[in-house]
Order: C-alpha cells, then structure tokens, then sequence
C-alpha cells in the first residue's frame, strides 16, 4: 500500500473500532497532547493505561510546555482526528469557551497579499493550556485511564522487552510504554546506558523568536476568528510570520515570529506599533484593545527528528510519539495535529494484534508513511493542514495546473 494510501486511512474520520485488549498496564511517559491522546488510542487495548506528567495539571502553560504560552493551533487535521476519539469534542469545547474558525473566518496573508480561500475546513481557535485542559478532561472520563503526577527517571529492561517505568517516589511495572516527552526526551540516553542502539537525531537549525501577546476582545471587533500573514526573508519589519486569533475568555492572542536576531515587537510599544504599520489592519484594529499582562517571549532553536525506523535492535513493547519523534518548525502549526495522527497510528498498530515479543517496527513505519489559483489553494491546503499525502501534491493535474497559473501570475 502507497504512503498516499496509508496517510488516507490514518486520517478516517470515523469513530475507530476498537481491538483486542493485548496488554495488561500501559504507561504513558507525558501528557501532552501527544500523551493525552496516545493514552485514548491505548484505551481500547489495555486493561490499565497510566499517563505520568511532572507537571500538576493547573490553569496556564505547563512549565515542560515552555511554548505553551504562544499561540497554536489545532489544524482539520487534528480536529478530524479528536472527534472520533472523543465524540462530541467541538461542541463541549466551544461550549466552554473555544472559538469556531471556518474558512470564512480566516484570513492569510502572503507578503501583504490576501490570498483567496483555499480548503473549506474548520478549526477550533483557543490557547494552548485551554485544548490540553479539554483533551485530558475527556481522556479522564475513560474507567480505565488515570494520571498521575511524578517525573519519570527511566525504564526497565529485560533481554528483549521494556518491562517498567522508574519515576521519583517509586516504579510501575508496564507492559507496554509510549515515549511522550516530547522534544527533550531522555528515551535515547536511557537505550544507549540499558546497552540498546540510541535513535539517531537529526536537527535542523531555526532560531525562530516568538513575542506573543494576550488583549481584551470588546465592543466592534474584526470579523476574522483566526489569521496568518506570512513574510518573505528580508522584509524590513523583521516579522517573518504573524497570527492571530479569538481564544477563550473574550480574548485575541496575536504573536508575531522572527528568525535569528530579529526579535519583533519584544516591548508593549513595539508590539503595537508593528500591528498597526507592517500588518494587515485586523491585526492593528486588534492591538488597540487593552493588552494583559505584557508580551510573552519563546525561542525555538531548532527542529528535531529522532530516526527510530533505523534501529535494528529495539526493545518490544515500547514506542514514541508526538514531538519525541519530530518536533517541526512551529511556524506552520502542525505539532499537535500530527500529535493526532500518531495516536491513529498507534491505534492502527494495536487493532492489527501485533506479537508483542518483538520490536514495533510496524508502528514507526506507518508513522513515517497557493496565492491566485483556487484549486492549487486547496490541494495545498489539505497537505499543510495534514489532511492529504504531501505526495499528492506531485500528480501531474496538481503539476500542470501550478505551472499555468505561475504563468498567468
């Protein structure tokens, strides 16, 4: 089967079915959207499934969540993903607070350009602690699932298997464990002292600045629930991407992103002076509300992407996801919605009753499987969105019909 093909059934949005159970106590290592949702994926499959996060779930940005704080988003992709997994999701979600954005509702921008609309999705528009605080009440409510507050310190190994999870204060038994640690996880340190081979990882050097702010949403505001305006390299204002969006609360979250040196609207005054003279006039109508509590600052040095489908000698019953395996540029959005597709991996592994005796290579190969022209927008879209194949971009209708449009542009 193509990875085209395999993407597409990954990305069904019908509600999964569930499987076998085949272990007995599954341990999350995080909870993260990654965990949180590895964890619902587990459900169907485990007697027990145990989350272990260091952080006490409270209100703001975890303190292992650093760009929490910052704006995100959660993509089609990950929506489509979280309603079968949680039936119902949006609407308690929006109920809650959460802000829907259809596409009429958002806006993107390239270098000042308003392009025209391309997929006709929706999202879901809301801070970052609100979506985590949503996804593990729902995760909760499963009879089989509990969290626990502890920080874990390493694993257990027999000769062939990962068989327990140390954690400060004692250790649990597990016959089945989800490296969600994300970008900074210590899984690799923990194979090469236990003798196992260390996944080897690749960086690729970013340095993107992140100074996001936090307003009041009052009176006649923009129509936009959701917005991007994306900057060419070069562009003197030295944004090289900023976004905006309704959240919780009757706020507005506006960031704005720069790389290397430049650091963009890092002081209240230069914040608002930006949104008002090298941005779209939402973002200016936007900072003209009142700003609380100051500008929030974030750096990501690099993207990270750890090769677990290289190892020949793995220990069993062991996997990792989210951003313990690929941690992208934030810039485009899409960490927590391929958080999403690897918990429908997961679950695709599960449902297929693996032997569980042996490494599960079968799992981290189903994870590795625009501005004038409408139907360009959308295809493009679909894949920055990840609800289609980057492949799919490369069919020779998508092909000819970028090549006309360049010349008619």
């Amino acid at each position: 089967m193509s990875p085209v093909e395999v993407f597409a059934r990954l990305s069904d949005p019908r509600t999964p079915v569930a499987g076998p159970v085949v272990v007995k106590t599954a341990v999350v290592l995080g909870g993260s959207v990654a965990g949180l949702l590895a964890a619902r994926a587990l459900a169907d499959h485990a007697e027990e499934v145990v989350v272990l996060e260091r952080d006490d779930p409270g209100p703001g940005a975890r303190p292992g969540a650093p760009q929490g704080a910052q704006t995100h988003v959660l993509l089609p992709a990950g929506l489509r993903q979280l309603e079968p997994w949680f039936p119902g999701f949006t609407e308690k979600a929006v109920a809650a607070g959460a802000r829907p954005a259809p596409a009429r509702l958002r806006s993107t921008y390239s270098d000042g350009v308003r392009k025209i609309v391309g997929s006709d999705t929706d999202m879901l528009s809301s801070s970052r602690p609100f979506l985590e605080a949503q996804i593990r009440e729902h995760m909760l409510a499963l009879p089989n699932v509990r969290s626990v507050v502890a920080r874990v310190t390493g694993l257990e190994f027999s000769d062939t298997a990962v068989t327990a999870v140390q954690y400060e204060g004692g250790r649990m038994e597990a016959d089945f464990v989800v490296d969600a640690m994300g970008r900074s996880s210590r899984l690799g340190d923990w194979l090469r002292t236990a003798g196992w081979e260390q996944p080897p990882m690749t960086r690729m050097r970013i340095d993107l600045n992140y100074t996001t702010a936090v307003l009041r949403r009052a009176g006649e505001q923009p129509e936009a629930r959701a917005g991007v305006s994306m900057h060419s390299p070069g562009d003197p204002s030295g944004i090289a991407a900023a976004a905006l969006c309704q959240i919780e609360d009757d706020q507005w979250m506006v960031t704005l992103s720069g790389y290397l040196d430049q650091r963009p609207g890092s002081t209240p005054e230069e914040f608002v002076h930006l949104c008002r003279t090298a941005l779209p006039g939402e973002f200016g109508a936007i900072a003209a509300n009142e700003m609380l509590g100051g500008i929030t600052t974030y750096r990501h040095a690099d993207s990270r992407r750890r090769d677990f489908h290289r190892l020949r000698r793995f220990p069993a019953r062991l996997v990792a996801t989210g951003d313990a395996v690929a941690s992208f540029n934030p810039i485009y959005g899409q960490g927590m919605s391929c958080a999403a597709l690897h918990a429908s991996c997961l679950s695709e592994y599960l449902r297929t009753g693996p032997d569980l005796a042996v490494p599960a290579h079968a799992f981290f190969a189903l994870q590795r499987s625009s501005v004038f022209e409408p139907e360009i927008a959308r295809r493009f879209d679909e894949v920055a969105y990840l609800l289609t194949h980057p492949a799919t971009l490369a069919r020779p209708g998508t092909l000819v019909r970028s090549i006309l449009a360049n010349r008619r542009g």
